[in-house]
């Protein structure tokens, strides 16, 4: 093999002639000069059109590659502009490298693997780069992945959610495909205007394709998605509908606590400390459901239904609620409407409230049931974002968090150079 040809393997360039290589014993650094061939010469950097010569643009400059070895190495050649029709004066482009970037395919490549990877403390030691410039080469790669193939293809039921990612209400708004469980759009922001993006980028035919739509009962994404799919199934989250009745069953608890630490304030009864006590540590029972209950928790429930019926009548009407999403599509309605009834008599304001919510989101909670859907995949997409997003902590914009998330969860991870 030809010293040119194993340089141009050791480096990692294709359409590319090496002309010299340089060793730099002080600094511990290889550098290589380069030049593109001529039939990849005299293209705009941005479009890849061939266009004539502008300037000699800055002069030389250089590209980070792939370490060979524990020698850093970097390829240098000129950087001219040419005349682009549409861009005007560009930096033309070169084979080894995107525009504008400072670091080689093959160093992107494996940084973006590494990323989906490893830790942040790993992929910073071993490519000695800072964090940041792990953001900036994510949202590169991800933008050349996408750019190869239609993520929205074949899209019928998807799932929309919203997921935090940073103090002070900083929101993600993010779409997963039912059938596969891919990740398929993510945006800052959890409101109509950013739900409407994702509606806008998909097209009016792809929305009227979509057959089904879960979400968690939200009025915005209801709005938008009446508003864009209106032939779409709309399915409310079993899950989140649940935890309305928990969170109201929880109101109750506290009410029912607070009033026995006031019985002690005002000398009522001598046990009412204690009683505050047990209501305060009788929440885990309530919230579990029967078949997960332990001994002492059976127990605790037990007490709640003799001291305090109220609670207890609360604790029921939750598990009423759960207990609608068991049952066959044709049985869940009839069971849907009588706990309606029961909930709207039970004298409960937090219940009395729950069963309007209910009745407002009745066709997508009995669509739910009858479908089989829910959020069950969308929450465990939220997981993994959750656990990459404590990797990707020190990010400057959400663009590069979401580059991270859609190469670990949109179906197109990145592989290491060299291999299949």
């Amino acid at each position: 093999m030809r010293n040119a040809s194993l340089w141009r393997s050791l480096l990692g360039v294709e359409k590319t002639v090496v002309e010299d290589i340089e060793f730099d014993e002080d600094d511990q650094l290889l550098v290589a000069h380069v030049r593109p061939r001529a039939r990849v010469r005299g293209r705009c950097g941005r479009c890849g059109r061939r266009s004539p010569g502008y300037d000699r643009g800055e002069g030389r400059r250089r590209w980070r590659a792939l370490d060979l070895g524990t020698v850093q190495v970097y390829l240098e050649a000129d950087a001219p502009r040419v005349a682009c029709r549409q861009h005007g004066p560009t930096v033309a482009a070169v084979p080894w490298a995107r525009h504008g970037a400072g670091h080689t395919l093959v160093f992107d490549e494996q940084v973006a693997w590494l990323a989906t990877q490893c830790s942040k403390s790993a992929v910073t030691e071993l490519m000695r780069i800072a964090w940041r410039t792990v953001g900036a080469i994510i949202t590169r790669v991800w933008t050349d992945v996408e750019a190869l193939g239609d993520r929205f293809a074949g899209l019928r039921r998807i799932g929309i959610d919203e997921i935090s990612y940073k103090k002070g209400h900083r929101y993600l708004t993010i779409v997963v495909d039912h059938d596969t469980g891919r990740l398929v759009w993510a945006a800052p922001g959890r409101d109509k205007p950013t739900l409407a993006r994702f509606f806008e980028a998909l097209g009016p035919d792809r929305c009227a394709a979509i057959t089904h739509v879960s979400a968690d009962g939200a009025d915005w994404i209801a709005a938008v998605v009446a508003q864009r799919c209106p032939n779409a199934v709309r399915c409310a989250d079993p899950f989140h509908i649940v935890k309305w009745a928990t969170d109201a069953l929880d109101e109750v608890r506290r009410q029912a606590w607070n009033e026995a630490r006031g019985a002690v304030r005002q000398r009522r009864a001598g046990r009412a400390s204690g009683h505050a006590k047990a209501l305060k540590h009788a929440r885990y029972a309530l919230w579990k459901n029967p078949e997960n209950l332990t001994t002492r928790q059976q127990a605790k429930l037990a007490w709640v239904a003799k001291t305090d019926p109220r609670l207890h009548r609360a604790y029921l009407l939750k598990e009423g609620l759960r207990l609608v999403f068991q049952l066959p599509a044709d049985e869940a309605e009839t069971a849907l409407e009588r706990w309606i009834g029961w909930a709207r008599r039970c004298r409960i304001p937090a219940f009395v409230e729950l069963q309007r919510r209910i009745v407002k989101h009745k066709a997508s909670i009995l669509a739910a049931i009858e479908h089989g859907l829910s959020n069950g995949r969308i929450e465990s997409v939220n997981t993994k974002i959750r656990l990459i997003t404590r990797v990707a902590f020190g990010f400057k914009s959400p663009e590069a968090l979401i580059a991270l998330a859609m190469l670990n969860l949109g179906g197109h991870r990145p592989v290491l150079p060299g291999r299949k």
